[in-house]
């Protein structure tokens, strides 16, 4: 496993949305929720954007507040082919689609798009935004080396084998919450798949409907016998400290 260190920063700011910056300052947003994000830190600003990165539609991750956010901010937003075509019809300048299988790079940092397992919203559900797009999750490559792998909302698939043979990542965001996305049982085994030596729990807590915890996460770990690191962060918390 690798033990090389990031020279950036990771901030948790509840759910699945993250503010990274890379060593050289390249600032990401990924699943940026904000408006009715129980778990956003009040008063927070993501500031200078250069990239949005949208696992998938759903409110909880990029319908009500990435295209705002992306108007706002005039960051690039990457996100799976037909989720950036409906970005560019409502006016979001910068917009880079892709798909499954697929990289491209932009300001340094690498993207690959890998698989996840969830479902993919409908326009029409509820009183929620939730633009259809099929679900996946990134492999971030930074300009020291260092891979971050934000699985999206998931479900445990054996193919994380192929993420960690082909990726390597040296961190994993990983959901944890339960009910919607896998636990903590299904994310221990996610990690022994992948071969990360750092995993980071997300989409947890949020509201009742989220019983996975980090404690619980490291049980099932020591279960397996792994040595993985679980960085557990509060809403606004940043890795490394």
């Amino acid at each position: 496993m690798s033990t090389r260190e990031f020279r950036g920063k990771v901030t948790w700011l509840g759910h699945a949305a993250f503010l990274i910056e890379s060593p050289k300052g390249v600032r990401i947003a990924i699943d940026p929720w904000i408006g009715n994000n129980p778990a956003f830190p009040k008063g927070f600003d993501y500031g200078k954007l250069d990239v949005i990165a949208a696992t998938h539609g759903h409110f909880d991750h990029f319908g009500d507040d990435g295209i705002p956010l992306a108007k706002r901010s005039g960051a690039t937003v990457i996100a799976i082919f037909e989720l950036a075509l409906h970005c560019g019809a409502h006016s979001v300048e910068k917009v880079s689609g892709m798909n499954k299988g697929g990289s491209q790079r932009i300001a340094n940092v690498e993207f690959r798009m890998v698989q996840a397992v969830h479902s993919a919203g409908t326009s029409g559900a509820g009183k929620e935004t939730n633009f259809p797009a099929d679900p996946c999750g990134y492999v971030m490559t930074f300009e020291d080396d260092f891979r971050i792998y934000h699985a999206g909302d998931t479900n445990v698939f054996s193919d994380m084998a192929l993420i960690g043979e082909l990726y390597a990542p040296d961190l994993a965001l990983l959901p944890i919450g339960d009910f919607y996305t896998m636990g903590p049982r299904e994310a221990a085994k996610a990690c022994e798949l992948l071969r990360v030596p750092r995993v980071l729990p997300m989409h947890w807590g949020t509201f009742a409907a989220l019983p996975g915890r980090p404690e619980a996460l490291r049980e099932e770990l020591a279960k397996r016998r792994l040595a993985v690191e679980v960085v557990e962060l509060s809403p606004g918390g940043s890795w490394p400290a």
